[in-house]
């Protein structure tokens, strides 16, 4: 502990000395963090997207012609105890006959009022997850009173495999990231002791320990994935607004900014790049630690 303080100003003093190698790592790793967030922010969003468009697709549950419309308002509690039913909403055939001739004239359903209106009543359905829609259906079908039900399943089926097909890639993409960041820092701080390989051979060769050995570089390493974690924080900040801004033009739905998920990605920035900072340090010192004296510089 009383060396600690030595050993810090080390790490720091390594930053400096390889300043180019120490720059380019630092770009590296906000690149992969950059990306890293950005797959973030893209799979919560689509995620956003399709809830909403499958809030907006409803399901349509025709009851039989026989009911009255008491019988038809009673039904609606039966439906929505349903597994997976989120709403239901009566529609009142008198107001959806009144609605078609809105739409094609008077001409058309002139007589098609009262007791000559040919549609059943009906409700409108939302569900809670789309991937169970058709089991969902087939549970809607099994009401009592039900004769049909409008089927959305191509829909729903697509929606679903989109949000699971943007899920998997970012997790690839992630983890590509995150290999790629750790073999640029491992091979800056291997450049780091290969100049410094002379002063690793005297401290070994007077018997210094490994762990005094090693602190340095993994210092120098958790330093440049802070400073790596601090810029890209600050970089998807200004960048997520502005894609955000943009797209809002061109498609109108509720977005999730970086702000209401800030501190959950800050703290994994962090995390990340003191990790990879860290890792890749001990992987690239390694090798140097499993020789003694004059063996460290290959002679």
């Amino acid at each position: 502990m009383s060396s600690f303080g030595y050993l810090i100003k080390e790490g720091f003093k390594n930053l400096v000395h390889n300043r180019l190698m120490t720059l380019a790592s630092i770009g590296v790793l906000i690149s992969c963090l950059v990306l890293t967030g950005s797959a973030v922010m893209l799979t919560i969003n689509v995620s956003n997207i399709v809830d909403s468009v499958g809030d907006t697709n409803v399901t349509k549950v025709f009851l039989d012609d026989s009911y009255t419309k008491l019988e038809a308002v009673y039904k609606g509690k039966e439906l929505s105890q349903v597994a997976n039913v989120s709403q239901v909403e009566f529609i009142d055939k008198d107001e959806a006959i009144q609605a078609y001739r809105d739409q094609l004239g008077d001409e058309v359903f002139a007589n098609m009022s009262g007791d000559d209106n040919p549609l059943p009543y009906a409700y409108s359905v939302k569900m809670d997850d789309l991937s169970k829609y058709d089991d969902t259906v087939a549970r809607i079908k099994e009401v009592e009173g039900v004769a049909s039900v409008s089927s959305h399943r191509e829909v729903a089926e697509k929606l679903t495999n989109l949000s699971s097909f943007i899920t998997t890639m970012s997790l690839w993409i992630i983890l590509a990231l995150a290999i790629i960041s750790l073999f640029i820092i491992s091979n800056t701080i291997r450049m780091t002791m290969f100049s410094h390989r002379f002063e690793i051979s005297i401290m070994k060769s007077v018997g210094a320990t490994n762990a005094f050995v090693r602190v340095p570089f993994i210092i120098e390493g958790i330093v440049i994935g802070l400073i790596s974690a601090i810029i890209a924080i600050g970089l998807l900040f200004v960048l997520s607004d502005a894609i955000i801004n943009s797209v809002q033009k061109i498609l109108d739905f509720k977005y999730t900014r970086f702000t209401e998920v800030m501190w959950p990605i800050i703290g994994s920035f962090v995390a990340a790049g003191v990790l990879v900072g860290s890792l890749g340090s001990m992987v690239s010192i390694r090798r140097f630690l499993t020789h003694e004296g004059n063996e460290v510089l290959g002679w």
